[in-house]
């Protein structure tokens, strides 16, 4: 299987899943259409779930998200709730002056039935 990488712009995150099971998405997203750019990683993710590693590790290191991109992101856990055969786990990043970041992160925590860590960083 090949890993799923897209360069992040000012607009949308880097992208790095790997076969390997270590899942990560980082910076902005706020793409000008959002369902569109998360779709190949919903369909990455699907694809995973065929033969996944033991251990599924989610590293979600998001400065900034709009709305959409919310509903999106909901979707991708969506989508690692389906796997069976591995053990997801998701970190969530968030700068320790961010409230709100945090709050997101809580959110989906109370929503999605996978483990969290909530990680506190000084700057993503």
């Amino acid at each position: 299987m090949d890993n799923l990488t897209i360069e992040g712009s000012a607009k949308t995150p880097t992208v790095e899943f790997k076969a390997s099971g270590e899942l990560l998405l980082k910076g902005r997203s706020i793409p000008e259409n959002s369902i569109e750019f998360y779709k190949p990683l919903i369909d990455w993710i699907g694809n995973y779930g065929g033969s996944p590693q033991g251990t599924t590790e989610v590293n979600i290191q998001l400065e900034y998200f709009n709305t959409s991109s919310s509903k999106c992101i909901l979707d991708v856990f969506k989508k690692l709730e389906t796997l069976s055969g591995t053990e997801v786990k998701i970190n969530w990043y968030y700068e320790e002056d961010d409230e709100d970041m945090l709050e997101a992160g809580e959110d989906y925590q109370a929503i999605i039935d996978i483990p969290f860590k909530m990680i506190e960083v000084e700057e993503l």
